[in-house]
């Protein structure tokens, strides 16, 4: 039945469709948690001021550096099937936690919460999704990836869908902090998600019996100690350029995120209206990115390849600063927005997934937590630097969107590079060549 179904969407092969039902409702569980408290967080972020934002970038960066070290150390003693758990009962605990400061316990400080809040769940964010892509990247071939990446991320798409319409719901009828609970219980259906996955796959059950699919050696935790991602990253021109991709993407996104806010809050004058704005933008936003992945992905990465995947990203980019630099409306910010976390999440978000199917086990986890969480929140510090010195100076947005347009031809030549480079790697072993 779920194989039929998908079948529509995607060319599905016979024993798929459980494995991908699931890792689907994992990525549904993890991404209805975050944009259930992403309004939240938003508002938070703007009631803060935009001097404050940028000091909650550099706590976020603090944060993500301190749950790199403590996920390397707990994949150094832990096989897959207990620490990819054990991160979200720890992201769930922590979200108990916010939700006795800022309900139960009197006489806590709000404000000194509400900030902590905004970096707490900013390194959510990018370090849950971390974890999943990396374990997606260990449980499917490169085939099947270029393949089924598409619809397993229209699963999580699904769940913005319906974390944005819950955080509208429930914020007026039980209170902005019943979201927090709300989060909370999504991540344990993350986990029973992850359960049935490690029981369709087999991981780490059994290893002679899969020593010759898995020859890295199942069962075994993966590197050698807290520092090996780092050290995987830094000696790998690969893993190098993925973080020079990931880099720019987060540096203009900064970029995006402080004109952003300016504009919304110039435009709308009350706390209300600025949530809704938000959590309407989210919902264009998840609604048309369903629609991509179900419809476009798989048919542009296996017949463009990785490379026009990838491309399509810097391009719309550069599209979204002129027209704002050009019109910086609330209309303007709202239609480019859309396009381009649309184009973000529907088509260059699982094509850069598939980069990492062509790896060991090791940068898989360790290395990728690291691109993933550290290298993309130290690159918001800089872009949040570079803001504040252009916009102090008196420059303006124009002048970033000017100085933005050669940096965009790099990002274009290191998409093509990467796409060739995965296309290299995939035929060194032995899968289907995909178009570079």
């Amino acid at each position: 039945m779920i194989e039929k179904l998908a079948g529509r969407f995607a060319k599905i092969e016979p024993g798929e469709g459980p494995g991908l039902f699931w890792a689907g409702a994992y990525f549904f569980s993890i991404l209805a948690s975050y944009y259930c408290v992403r309004p939240l967080r938003d508002e938070l972020g703007i009631q803060s001021g935009l001097d404050t934002i940028q000091l909650l970038y550099l706590g976020t960066l603090t944060g993500t550096i301190l749950v790199n070290l403590a996920y390397g150390w707990l994949v150094t003693k832990y096989a897959r099937r207990v620490f990819v758990p054990v991160v979200y009962r720890g992201l769930t605990a922590i979200l108990v936690i916010f939700y006795l400061l800022l309900k139960v316990i009197p006489g806590v400080d709000h404000v000194i919460v509400g900030r902590a809040f905004f970096v707490f769940t900013s390194v959510l964010n990018v370090f849950s999704i971390s974890v999943f892509w990396g374990f997606m990247a260990d449980l499917f071939r490169e085939e099947q990836g270029r393949r089924l990446f598409g619809l397993i991320g229209a699963g999580g798409t699904l769940g913005g869908v319906v974390g944005s319409f819950l955080a509208g719901r429930i914020a007026k009828t039980l209170g902005p902090i019943a979201l927090v609970v709300v989060s909370a219980l999504l991540l344990e259906l993350a986990v029973f998600a992850i359960s049935r996955l490690v029981r369709i796959f087999r991981v780490d059950v059994g290893a002679e019996e899969r020593k010759a699919l898995e020859p890295e050696g199942s069962g075994k935790p993966v590197g050698h100690d807290p520092w090996e991602g780092a050290r995987r990253v830094v000696t790998s021109p690969y893993l190098l350029g993925i973080c020079l991709f990931l880099a720019l993407y987060s540096i203009s996104s900064t970029f995006m995120y402080f004109e952003q806010a300016r504009i919304v809050k110039a435009t709308f004058t009350s706390s209300a209206e600025r949530t809704a704005f938000f959590a309407k933008m989210d919902l264009w936003v998840n609604s048309l990115t369903l629609l991509a992945q179900l419809f476009l992905t798989g048919r542009i990465i296996l017949s463009l390849g990785v490379s026009a995947a990838l491309s399509l990203l810097p391009a719309l980019t550069m599209s979204t600063f002129a027209a704002l630099a050009a019109a910086p409306s609330a209309t303007v910010l709202l239609v480019m927005q859309v396009l381009r976390r649309v184009s973000e999440f529907g088509v260059v978000r699982p094509a850069r997934e598939v980069l990492f199917t062509v790896v060991s086990r090791e940068e898989k986890y360790a290395a990728k937590a690291v691109i993933d969480t550290f290298v993309y929140r130290a690159s918001d510090v800089v872009g949040s630097v570079i803001d504040k010195v252009i916009s102090s100076s008196g420059l303006g947005f124009p002048t970033l969107a000017m100085l933005f347009a050669p940096i965009s031809a790099l990002w274009l030549l290191d998409a093509w590079w990467l796409g060739r480079q995965q296309k290299k790697r995939a035929a060194a072993l032995g899968s289907a060549p995909a178009p570079a």
